[in-house]
């Protein structure tokens, strides 16, 4: 029986594996959205375009296959843009479906119509449309493979409506058409190389990033570190990939950071970068290492071979899979003894995350934080958008597992709550915490209905404190006293939530929260908790009148 391109389309996502997509509806897609009924895949309605890209977003990075969402031409297509973004800068697996006006249409502005190729051309690693249905099995095949191939990222596919309800004769594909090509691993001259500069140097660090870290690797990187005596450091919210415990981990390259990591870092004669690319945040402004040559002896170790050289000239380039060169060196580097290293490192680490930091009125983030880290299970996943609420919860939660964390490092607002959706449907029996401040939380609190409707049951902390602390924050520091346009005056999140389906709890003092999280911890439906702080409580560091003082005697 000749099947109509949205049938197949659907079909060849279940043949890849696709297990869930997130969805808002559209009449230009019709045909997939009828296809979507008898079909296995878990079709999740949400409320908003970019909180289905985000979600799709968050579940390729928990899956390490592209993550789907299905939205609607013109208006669909710009929201979920702002997922796209995510996936583009943290190197996400993602495919976007998005409906197109009929082809006889094109080019006349058309309801709805936007070139896709012009808008997201600069975003995605590729934008296909599909305008003959006999091209539908190739160019998604094509799609599914670029996403994940290379530096992985966001493919865009524009479906035109009228081509939706065509037939496609052949509809085969073969195992090879799924299969996705094997990055290189390293060559032995490289790894000897590698291992040689290790052995001869006195104060190695390696920084850990990237997408799609298999767990192998993530534990290779752990006993090759304490092997060998090398302090490990995670890239800007790549915190998942070193357990905080190990006796080898020394912090992360976030905001804020550990002045002592810092100082490590410039003081090292050689800095391995396995997996991640160093941008803007990690690299502090692109102040920690000089450009185009680092300072010291520098190895990049990347999975695309176009992002080596692409900002650092490095000492030695090496196209590989982290795993292969984790592997490789542990099997060229002896045991080192005693490790003053990594002792030296982590006790660095453990006096910057154990004190917790004094703070502004009834509700110190650092305690809440604090007692987060002590009850929760390792496995449970912490999830955040963009604020200066996040840094608490970087600097003082200990990340246990690599699973364990959903956070944009294109500092998206607005992600946690739906990244918290997507996986709390994905890992039902593991505890989904969401962090967000009250400007991010309005972002996308839409998506507090879906959850109820999916059968999630994420937990959401809505820190609030009344304004959009980051950016006052920045303009104390630029133009102190003269605050504008931050104040928010914000509706009762208890009631909204009670309103979407989920149970929720005010907490103004650090007594309350205890109680609340073990209330939401033995829920089985959404929870939301609403955290009032001090404004004066902008960062575990310095109040927002410290910060304000400091730049009016600059």
């Amino acid at each position: 029986m000749t099947k109509i391109a949205g049938q197949v389309i659907v079909d060849i996502l279940e043949r890849c594996g696709v297990d869930r997509l997130f969805c808002v509806p559209g009449e230009s897609f019709l045909p997939i959205l009828d296809a979507l009924q008898s079909s296995t895949i878990h079709t999740v309605l949400s409320r908003h375009e970019g909180g289905a890209a985000m979600m799709a977003e968050a579940d390729g990075k928990m899956t390490k296959r592209p993550g789907i969402a299905l939205v609607t031409r013109g208006p669909g297509a710009s929201n979920a843009s702002s997922g796209v973004h995510v996936a583009q800068q943290d190197s996400t697996p993602m495919i976007l479906l998005v409906g197109q006006v009929a082809r006889y249409m094109k080019g006349r502005d058309a309801f709805q119509e936007v070139d896709y190729q012009a808008f997201f051309g600069g975003m995605a690693k590729l934008v296909i449309e599909i305008n003959d249905a006999e091209q539908v099995p190739t160019l998604m095949m094509k799609a599914w493979k670029t996403a994940q191939e290379g530096r992985p990222g966001p493919v865009i596919v524009s479906l035109p409506e009228d081509m939706l309800y065509e037939p496609v004769y052949n509809d085969a594909l073969a195992q090879d058409d799924i299969e996705i090509s094997e990055v290189a691993g390293a060559d032995d001259a490289a790894l000897d190389q590698l291992a040689d500069m290790l052995r001869k140097a006195k104060s190695p660090v390696l920084i850990a990033g990237g997408p799609n870290w298999s767990d192998h690797a993530i534990t290779g990187l752990e006993e090759l570190a304490i092997m060998a005596d090398i302090p490990v450091i995670c890239s800007f919210r790549r915190q998942r990939l070193m357990n905080h415990l190990s006796p080898a981990y020394t912090g992360d390259l976030g905001l804020g950071c550990n002045p002592a990591l810092l100082a490590r870092i410039k003081s090292s004669d050689l800095v391995v970068l396995i997996g991640g690319r160093m941008s803007e945040i990690p690299s502090q402004s692109y102040q920690l290492f000089s450009i185009p040559h680092p300072q010291m002896d520098f190895v990049h170790v990347h999975r695309d071979q176009n992002e080596l050289g692409r900002v650092y000239k490095a000492t030695l380039s090496i196209a590989s899979r982290e795993d292969t060169v984790i592997d490789g060196l542990k099997a060229r580097l002896l045991p080192v003894e005693p490790k003053p290293r990594i002792s030296v490192a982590h006790a660095e680490y453990l006096s910057w995350t154990t004190p917790l930091a004094k703070q502004p009125g009834r509700v110190n983030m650092s305690k809440l934080v604090a007692w987060l880290r002590d009850h929760l299970p390792a496995d449970a996943i912490m999830t955040n958008g963009a604020g200066n609420y996040a840094t608490w919860l970087h600097r003082f939660y200990y990340f246990r597992s690599s699973g364990s964390q959903l956070s944009p490092t294109s500092g998206s607002m607005g992600y946690g709550i739906p990244a918290a959706v997507a996986a709390s449907l994905r890992y039902p029996d593991r505890p989904v915490i969401a962090f967000a401040g009250d400007g991010c939380f309005q972002m996308t609190m839409q998506e507090l209905a879906t959850a109820y409707q999916a059968g999630a049951k994420p937990i959401i902390l809505v820190i609030d404190n009344g304004m959009y602390g980051t950016i006052r924050m920045h303009q104390e520091r630029h133009f102190p006293g003269r605050g504008q346009l931050t104040d928010l005056v914000n509706p009762d999140f208890v009631q909204l939530a009670v309103a979407m389906g989920c149970d929720a709890y005010y907490v103004d003092n650090d007594v309350a929260f205890p109680e609340a999280m073990a209330k939401a911890l033995a829920a089985d439906k959404p929870q939301l908790i609403h955290i009032r702080i001090d404004p004066e409580a902008i960062t575990p560091a310095m109040s927002l009148s410290q910060i304000r003082q400091q730049s009016e005697q600059a």
